[in-house]
């Protein structure tokens, strides 16, 4: 893919550079490098909540595993993480959140964002509505008493993490959630008496007026005209969706750049940006195409192969760049670093099960930190002291004999003036 497809992912900016008298530093080489993509490279940061905030509450229940901590020392998964991903998304499951009536998991998930966001990352949380991974001590209740508590936990965690985490997958599959059969839960019994446009406007109407400045994603895996449907019946009921997401897990094998061009297309007419949040590609075997339901194939051990290795690092690359080379994309979220506690037992990390990278790990970084990205460059400022940065959207610093600056590529500022120390 050429690099003029992803124009819309770079910018120019013209430096005006100052020393500490604020006379311009003319015919001077100035080091400029890049600090930080604007794109949002994501992956799950479950793995983080028990490192760095300990054991969790009793009671809690989950269908995805937090990661099997016991392996992992923080320093190294952190390394690794850290080095190709720029934003976080934590577990708010309700049941895993909330076990017991009352006793939050809030001091934990605080930790966690507090660490991740002192190392630059932007947090996201995943979900504030769903259907599954459900307190059990809301079954007894009627459904009023049900909506009444829903909506105040939006209201208590949107509103308690303002300010540490402003993204949230406000509501989770809602296209099969009036219909889920797959056990019994309240939030499903709510969906089914009052409607899916109703728990999504619940869901963003509490959210916003929690935290006003939050951005409020509609999430599914449900990618069929179904799910049109629903945004175009939401979007006519006056519902502020600010993204649309996007599930993308292919444990049956890579859909392909038409399909995927496709559906891009499909989903990016309504105006919206689009944010691929649950990507995942397997290093072992395929899951057989006839499974529907992909939770339905779990079977005791699925081996990463040197043969399926090699092929999810083609797959890698092939999919993030077509994803950056369309411009409703705003962000794609990996659905796990490392093979132990992933999704279904899958081997959909990117880093196996003893912590060392797979080839789709260096793959994706020599995409995200090589192709594209600004590695420490000299440039001379001219006789005015200004230099002119061509380079991807995002953050960047400037340093001349030890001192810095720090400056963004953006869509619209395209001068900048760079006071030195």
């Amino acid at each position: 893919m050429s690099d003029s497809s992803l124009r819309h992912r770079k910018g120019e900016i013209t430096l005006t550079v100052r020393g500490p008298d604020r006379q311009p530093l003319a015919e001077q080489d100035v080091t400029v490098a890049q600090q930080r993509h604007a794109f949002a490279f994501g992956n799950i940061g479950f793995d983080f909540v028990d490192l760095v905030g300990g054991p969790g509450p009793e009671g809690s229940t989950d269908v995805e595993s937090f990661g099997g901590t016991d392996h992992l020392d923080l320093d190294r998964l952190g390394s690794r993480w850290l080095n190709l991903f720029n934003t976080a998304t934590l577990p708010f499951y309700w049941g895993r959140y909330e076990p017991r009536r009352g006793a939050t998991d809030t001091e934990r998930l605080t930790a966690a964002a507090r660490w991740l966001a002192e190392r630059g990352v932007t947090v996201k949380g995943h979900p504030l509505v769903w259907h599954t991974v459900q307190p059990p001590w809301l079954l007894d209740l009627d459904l009023d008493e049900v909506e009444r508590l829903l909506r105040a936990r939006i209201r208590d965690v949107v509103g308690g993490f303002a300010g540490l985490i402003d993204t949230w997958d406000a509501i989770n599959e809602a296209v099969i959630m009036p219909v889920f059969a797959n056990g019994e839960n309240a939030i499903t019994d709510l969906a089914r008496a009052r409607g899916r446009i109703h728990l999504v406007r619940l869901a963003f109407e509490e959210a916003r007026a929690a935290n006003p400045a939050a951005t409020l994603v509609l999430n599914d895996f449900d990618l069929s005209s179904a799910y049109e449907c629903l945004i175009e019946g939401l979007l006519e009921a006056g519902v502020r969706v600010d993204a649309i997401g996007l599930q993308t897990h292919m444990h049956q094998g890579y859909r392909g750049e038409e399909y995927m061009q496709q559906m891009l297309d499909r989903f990016a007419r309504y105006g919206l940006p689009l944010h691929l949040t649950e990507t995942t590609l397997v290093s072992g075997h395929l899951m057989p195409a006839e499974i529907e339901d992909l939770n339905d194939y779990q079977i005791p051990h699925w081996p990463s192969t040197p043969e399926g290795e090699a092929r999810q690092a083609d797959e890698i690359v092939r999919h993030y760049r077509l994803l950056l080379a369309h411009p409703a994309v705003q962000s794609i979220n990996y659905w796990g670093l490392t093979d132990r506690g992933a999704w279904l037992g899958a081997p959909a990390g990117l880093v196996r099960a003893d912590g060392s990278p797979k080839p789709s790990y260096d793959a994706l970084g020599a995409l995200v930190k090589g192709e594209w990205w600004l590695p420490p460059t000299v440039v001379r400022t001219d006789a005015d002291g200004t230099v002119t940065v061509d380079g991807f959207l995002g953050d960047y610093t400037l340093t001349v004999d030890g001192r810095a600056g720090h400056f963004t590529i953006d869509a619209a500022d395209t001068t900048a003036t760079i006071d030195l120390p």
